[in-house]
C-alpha cells in the first residue's frame, strides 16, 4: 500500500490504515517500537509497555501502597452510612 508522509506539529506522520490496525490488534495510543531495519522503518508492538491488568494488581504491596488508596478504602460507602438502603428513601412507603 502506497502512502505519504505528512506533517504533524513540529514533526513527521504516517497513516495507519485501519485494516492494519485491525490486523495488529492496535488503538489509539496503542504502545509501539520503531527502529529501522535493513533501511526500512518497522513498527511493531511494545509489549515492554503493554499493560497487564493483573501483572499490575500483583506488584502491589503494602510498602508500594499510595496513601490515598488506603485514606479512601478507610472511608465509610454510602451503604455504611444509609445502613445499605440503596433506593434512597427511608422507612416509608
Amino acid at each position: 500500500m502506497k502512502n505519504s508522509i505528512q506533517k504533524w506539529g513540529n514533526s513527521l506522520a504516517v497513516r495507519v490504515p485501519i485494516t492494519f490496525v485491525r490486523q495488529m490488534g492496535w488503538g489509539e495510543n496503542a504502545p509501539v517500537k520503531m527502529s529501522i531495519e535493513e533501511g526500512a522503518l518497522v513498527i511493531k508492538t511494545d509489549r515492554e509497555r503493554a499493560w497487564d491488568l493483573d501483572a499490575l494488581i500483583s506488584g502491589v504491596t503494602d510498602d508500594n501502597l499510595h496513601p490515598a488508596w488506603e485514606a479512601e478504602s478507610a472511608a465509610p460507602s454510602a451503604e455504611d452510612t444509609d445502613g445499605g438502603n440503596t433506593r434512597g428513601g427511608g422507612n416509608g412507603p
